[in-house]
């Protein structure tokens, strides 16, 4: 596979993965029972950026690591074929 499919792949991976991650963890402002005057209650209470973002790349690649295992076994290949 060319490097360019490879980063496209994972671009797409990536993505579906962010939105298997974000609600992980995830609580309300009504469920804490702190509500910003203004605010959505049902927004985050305190939204973590970054720990979700590592988990997301982290989760993409290694799905992406057992997807390429998949598609360059031979023996499920010769099945698929």
């Amino acid at each position: 596979m060319q490097i360019g499919t490879i980063i496209a792949i994972y671009f797409v991976l990536w993505w579906v993965c962010l939105f298997v991650i974000l609600p992980i963890g995830a609580r309300s402002q009504h469920e804490a029972g702190d509500v910003f005057p203004g605010s959505e209650p049902g927004a985050p209470a305190l939204f973590r950026f970054w720990p979700k973002i590592i988990a997301t790349s982290l989760l993409a690649a290694v799905v992406q690591v057992v997807m390429m295992w998949v598609l360059a076994n031979p023996i499920l290949q010769q099945y698929w074929t």
